[in-house]
């Protein structure tokens, strides 16, 4: 017999960064792993050290990392942890972003902009990423912008499971902020089995993060009205969007967004607005100083960790979302 026969089998192992370590440790519990050790820390002028404190040649590694605040040095970690790997002989690297940084700027709204998003998946490739794993990204584009596969995966079936559990679809109109967001709230729509309203909006382009609001289009009065986004930031838009729904005679307005990233005065906005309850996942940390009584926060681990475990057993991520993924 020429050469040497292998046997064959697969190891999974998980790397998580330290920008959010509670779901790190929860996606590792789901799987039944232990996350591999890791020795990480800065010098004195700010650049990232890192080094795993086990063999990794031939694993099929997944590297968990959110891309939170402060947001460039998560990014910069993950992308040292992939070379890391890569250098170290792992088989695949398959990065996790619950919460793909950048993602906003996907395409050029004026000249001399970049497309930072597509920046991100460039990098990550050529750190030595094999495959890209997020939870809704901004937009579907985001996906052509990595080369190699992408696992794009969906909280809403964890979102409107809780919202259909705690609310009575019957008088419920789903409402998108936006225009932009029109597909989405669309598909929520059909889930719940809910009329759809649309709020038409203007940002100007020379101010980031304001938002004017102008008209709300669909039957809202006297109804729930469940607010759909991607991410809440500011909370500009969303708080802006629930007042034009109560001054047209709303009943109730709940929010439900994937990403609860809650820059400066989001959480002051929220709580003195008139939205009843805000659902949102854990892609994000969320510290207690920034949780408020309305605040609902389901976790994307077990979402997380069945997504991962397709990849690995070379099964289909898409039937997670029965074929629509």
């Amino acid at each position: 017999m020429n050469g040497l026969r292998a046997s064959g089998t697969k190891t999974l192992m998980l790397f998580g960064g330290r920008s959010h370590p509670e779901l790190n440790t929860e996606v590792a519990e789901r799987l039944g792993v232990d996350l591999v050790p890791m020795k990480a820390l800065e010098f004195a002028n700010g650049e990232i050290y890192v080094r795993f404190d086990e063999s990794v040649r031939g694993c099929d590694a997944f590297v968990l990392q959110s891309h939170t605040d402060p947001i460039n040095e998560w990014i910069m970690e993950q992308m040292i942890m992939v070379d890391a790997l890569k250098r170290a002989s792992a088989k695949r690297i398959t990065v996790v972003v619950p919460f793909y940084g950048y993602a906003r700027q996907d395409k050029k709204h004026q000249g001399r902009e970049p497309i930072s998003a597509r920046l991100i998946a460039d990098m990550f490739k050529t750190a030595g990423a094999n495959r890209l794993m997020a939870v809704d990204l901004h937009t579907a584009q985001i996906q052509g912008f990595f080369d190699g596969p992408v696992d794009h995966l969906w909280a809403l079936p964890l979102l409107a499971g809780y919202i259909d559990k705690h609310y009575d679809s019957g008088n419920m109109t789903v409402v998108s902020p936006d225009a932009g967001r029109v597909r989405v709230a669309d598909l929520w729509a059909d889930r719940l089995g809910t009329p759809l309203a649309i709020i038409h909006k203007r940002r100007d382009p020379n101010v980031a993060n304001q938002v004017k609001v102008h008209e709300v289009v669909g039957d809202v009065a006297g109804r729930t009205c469940l607010l759909v986004d991607d991410m809440i930031d500011t909370a500009g838009t969303i708080t802006q969007a629930a007042d034009a729904l109560i001054a047209k005679g709303a009943r109730n307005v709940v929010v439900a967004a994937t990403h609860a990233v809650l820059s400066g005065p989001a959480v002051d906005r929220l709580k003195n607005s008139g939205i009843r309850e805000l659902v949102v996942t854990n892609t994000l940390p969320i510290p207690e100083e920034r949780r408020f009584d309305s605040l609902t926060v389901l976790s994307i681990a077990p979402l997380l960790a069945r997504a991962i475990r397709e990849v690995f057993e070379d099964g289909s991520v898409t039937s997670l979302f029965n074929g629509n993924a």
